[in-house]
């Protein structure tokens, strides 16, 4: 039987987006969607949604649940990978809590910063593991990666594994539309390129009709800032650097040095930044998933419409050989941005047919824009070579390079925070030399 296989599959919601849409993939009937997650209650909830949803949108479907992930992984054509490694209580509250100790504050933490790179130090060992299952009982499948942080892991994956691994985020599909939607502008019939790193990809070009809409939303743009509003990092950053950036303000605010500051703490009201954003989340979705448990996981008219998750269009590309371009995740062999390093991981137009993934080539992206990718790339690939020699002096240049956190600390405040996340982590983490 060909299978599918959810590694992470106790997150409910995101497992019925993915795999709810593969059921509207007719080239997947008879598929088994094999769920596999360490939390057993969760996955048990997410199988029974599952079943719900095959038995009234695709009734050949077969979906099982698995404790042992290797047997999950047995024969799988497909991998999706969601996992969070040490969850909202104890690591993200870590991540949070320790870096507040030395006044360093954030907002999501799970791209780069501090939290950022202590998320990736205890995830890439699991991804590691994944690995080592998916190249002895299914060596050919294709790793669609949705799990953050997204450049660190996925770069790790391809420079380190012979897993062929794709990137996968949705700030690409959904940027120019809540741009334009933001500006009160048209967003039918534009023709947008956009390329970058994840979470810092740019609009490179937007044009309708061969005409360039650049200085009309930079004009709107300017206007909206007078007056508080949910993207005005973004904003910032498009009327000092040219360019609108794919992922949101409260994301970017801890990209770069220039927001989070503790000697100009008024920016933090001037562009309206949600500290501790991330936790708040998390809380309210613990919260809110406790509520809607039963609407979802024990309706048995549960209903579903095709999200605009890439994953369910490259499978089925794959399988049915109709091409679908999305924005994915790569290394950058070859140069595709021939500006940044070809170890990094770049985010670029990509084309999925029964191939595999062919990224496309963009060339030089603006110097300044380069200028920017690089100070976050700088901290993915130390993170990386952290994680592979176990070695402090790593993890410690790893966050000196860090940009926010580099503008706010001390060589020595940041060897010590360091420190500090390392104990506090424990056993989530591997034994640094």
């Amino acid at each position: 039987m060909k299978r599918i296989t959810f590694i992470g599959a106790g997150s409910t919601v995101f497992a019925k987006n993915v795999l709810g849409d593969c059921m509207f993939v007719s080239a997947l009937n008879g598929f088994e969607f094999a769920l596999h997650d360490i939390d057993e209650k969760r996955l048990q909830e997410s199988e029974q949604m599952l079943k719900n949803l095959a038995k009234n949108y695709n009734d050949t479907i077969k979906v099982k649940a698995y404790l042992d992930r290797k047997e999950a992984l047995i024969g799988a054509k497909y991998v999706i990978n969601a996992i969070q490694v040490g969850g909202y209580e104890p690591s993200t509250v870590i991540d949070f809590d320790v870096p507040k100790k030395y006044d360093l504050q954030q907002t999501i933490a799970d791209t780069i910063g501090i939290g950022g790179l202590f998320r990736s130090l205890r995830t890439i060992p699991v991804m590691l593991d994944i690995a080592k299952d998916i190249e002895e009982v299914c060596p050919d499948a294709w790793l669609l990666n949705y799990t953050n942080p997204m450049a660190a892991l996925t770069g790790f994956m391809l420079r380190y594994t012979n897993v062929k691994t794709i990137g996968l985020c949705h700030s690409v599909q959904i940027c120019t539309k809540d741009l334009f939607k933001s500006l009160d502008m048209d967003h039918e019939g534009i023709e947008e390129r956009i390329a970058g790193i994840n979470h810092m990809a740019w609009l490179l070009e937007v044009k309708r009709d061969g005409k360039d809409l650049y200085p009309e939303i930079k004009k709107r743009a300017r206007e909206k800032q007078v007056v508080k509003h949910n993207d005005m990092v973004r904003f910032e950053l498009m009327d000092k650097f040219g360019y609108y950036i794919t992922e949101s303000s409260e994301h970017n605010a801890e990209y770069h040095p220039y927001f989070i500051k503790s000697r100009y703490p008024e920016l933090i009201d001037r562009f309206n930044i949600p500290l501790d954003e991330y936790p708040r989340r998390c809380v309210n979705q613990i919260n809110g998933w406790e509520e809607m448990r039963d609407e979802i996981v024990n309706n048995s008219q549960l209903t579903h419409e095709r999200s605009k998750e890439y994953g369910s269009r490259i499978i089925e590309a794959m399988e049915t050989n109709v091409p679908f371009k999305f924005g994915g995740n790569v290394l950058n062999t070859g140069g595709l941005i021939s500006n940044l390093p070809e170890n990094a991981c770049v985010e670029v137009p990509c084309i999925a047919d029964r191939n595999g993934i062919l990224a496309t080539y963009i060339g030089a992206l603006p110097e300044q824009l380069a200028a920017l990718n690089r100070t976050n790339i700088n901290t993915q690939l130390l993170t990386i070579q952290a994680a592979v020699t176990e070695k402090k002096e790593h993890v410690y240049q790893a966050a000196m390079l860090d940009p926010h956190t580099s503008a706010e600390l001390s060589l020595d405040d940041i060897v010590a925070m360091c420190d500090d996340l390392i104990e506090a982590h424990g056993d989530w983490l591997p034994e640094y030399k």
